[in-house]
């Protein structure tokens, strides 16, 4: 129950979830004020029915008293006249005289007899159901009483009371009270509100999928420009934002290539004079600087070109590509060991892939002196993990172990770093959609792990 909660929150902090919310009460609003209004009007209508009913046997027992008023009261008082009786007094009935159908009435007679009409009790026309104490065979239910209205007219003088009975019409019945109909109306509200959030939010989820996948490779495809005009005046602009900043970075390392092919003359020229120094311990310290020199430009160069990568994606045999790499640092006499596998095919970017577990694995073997590479499947990733067996890393710079030319810990280096190999792997795993994180193992040592995608 907490879960679902938990999504419900974080559902109705989206936008999509403030936009059906929004789109589901306004539609909610709507429909129970338009089922209120018709309901209003067909109650009014059934009120206006009504009252022409009684208007219409008003009219015709006025219209029989003005024509024939002797058979007319003598067939009211003997209850000849369906619908209509004589009441002998009328003094013993309270009612209260209704305005609008007394005005209705007096509106469409011109007779002397200034009728007025009341809501009366409906004992005065029926005061019991002559069947409800005989036995009824099944289906037949109690009679219904009927709507009594009481008409005074003066009639040659003197003020007659006659009782208008009609069959009591059933009231309309109210949708506002129907359990049925207002879920139907909710749901209805709920789904088009869901459905209408989601088409408008989608080319904003597109968006934050290319931004996404920008973020994580500069060689992102384009946006596709569909939708309104407005989607696609912003996806337009977003694609022309990747172009950019594509050729910005692309930009950027053919200056640094240049710079770098420029100094490798005057370099090479400096070493060849450094090596007619006649101090030798003087030279190869100088020997040595311009070395480092010269690597520390070779890897700001390879830094420069770890995020640009035009390579095509194709499945490669990890287990194949960990053992190779394994193989490869033994021959030069190094401690690395491919430990386990997991027989996972993964799509990747296969040199970007090699590039980052080589840095990985150099610099295991810099700072620990030694590597265990395993790869092992969770949860539909791939995960792969090459520990040294050195002195770690403190906790507090772990996450600082990415930054450029940043130098965790002196007391894993060899000398002869440069502070960037973690910042390459970095980039190379993130140009392949993978994720590296840090951390020292409990037995000693660090481990890297690098995340792929499903396999």
């Amino acid at each position: 129950m907490r879960r679902l909660i938990a999504r419900l929150v974080r559902f109705l902090g989206s936008l999509t979830g403030r936009i059906a919310l929004i789109l589901a009460v306004g539609i909610l609003i709507a429909s129970v004020g338009a089922l209120l209004i018709a309901e209003q009007g067909r109650r009014g209508e059934f009120m206006r029915i009504r009252d022409e009913r009684v208007i219409a046997s008003a009219l015709d027992v006025l219209d029989r008293l003005h024509r024939n008023p002797a058979a007319t009261i003598a067939n009211l008082r003997d209850g000849r006249l369906v619908g209509a009786h004589f009441v002998e007094r009328q003094d013993a009935v309270p009612v209260v005289e209704d305005a609008l159908l007394t005005s209705m009435l007096a509106s469409r007679t011109d007779m002397p007899a200034r009728p007025s009409i009341a809501r009366a009790p409906t004992t005065i026309c029926q005061a019991s159901d002559p069947i409800r104490e005989r036995p009824r065979a099944a289906g037949i239910e109690p009679m219904m009483l009927p709507d009594c209205w009481l008409m005074t007219a003066r009639v040659d003088g003197r003020s007659l009371a006659v009782a208008i009975d009609l069959p009591q019409l059933p009231a309309p019945p109210s949708w506002t009270t129907d359990r049925l109909f207002l879920f139907l109306v909710l749901a209805a509200a709920l789904a088009l509100s869901l459905i209408v959030a989601r088409l408008a939010t989608a080319p904003l989820r597109r968006l934050s999928a290319a931004a996404d996948a920008f973020a994580r490779s500069i060689d992102a495809e384009p946006v596709l420009e569909t939708g309104p005009t407005d989607v696609r005046a912003a996806l337009a602009t977003f694609n022309l934002m990747q172009e950019r900043v594509r050729a910005g970075l692309i930009e950027r390392t053919r200056i640094l290539a240049a710079i770098s092919h420029d100094l490798q003359t005057p370099l090479t020229r400096l070493r060849l004079r450094l090596e007619q120094v006649e101090d030798e311990a003087l030279r190869d310290r100088l020997v040595a600087d311009l070395s480092a020199t010269l690597a520390m430009m070779k890897r700001g160069l390879d830094l420069a070109r770890s995020g640009d990568s035009a390579e095509d994606w194709s499945t490669v045999d990890l287990d194949s590509v960990l053992s190779s790499l394994a193989d490869n640092a033994a021959e030069f006499g190094h401690a690395v060991r491919f430990t386990q596998g997991c027989g996972a095919l993964v799509r990747v970017r296969p040199d970007a892939l090699t590039r980052c577990l080589s840095n990985l694995i150099d610099n295991a073997i810099k700072h620990g002196g030694d590597a265990d590479i395993v790869s092992r499947r969770v949860r539909g990733t791939v995960i792969i993990t090459v520990r040294d067996h050195g002195p770690g890393i403190p906790a507090a710079m772990l996450a600082q172990a990415f930054d450029p030319f940043v130098r965790a810990d002196t007391s894993r280096s060899s000398g002869d770093g440069t502070g960037i190999g973690l910042t390459i792997a970095r980039a190379q795993a993130t140009a392949i959609g993978g994720h590296i994180s840090l951390a020292n193992h409990p037995d000693g040592g660090l481990e890297a792990t690098l995340t792929l995608g499903k396999a």
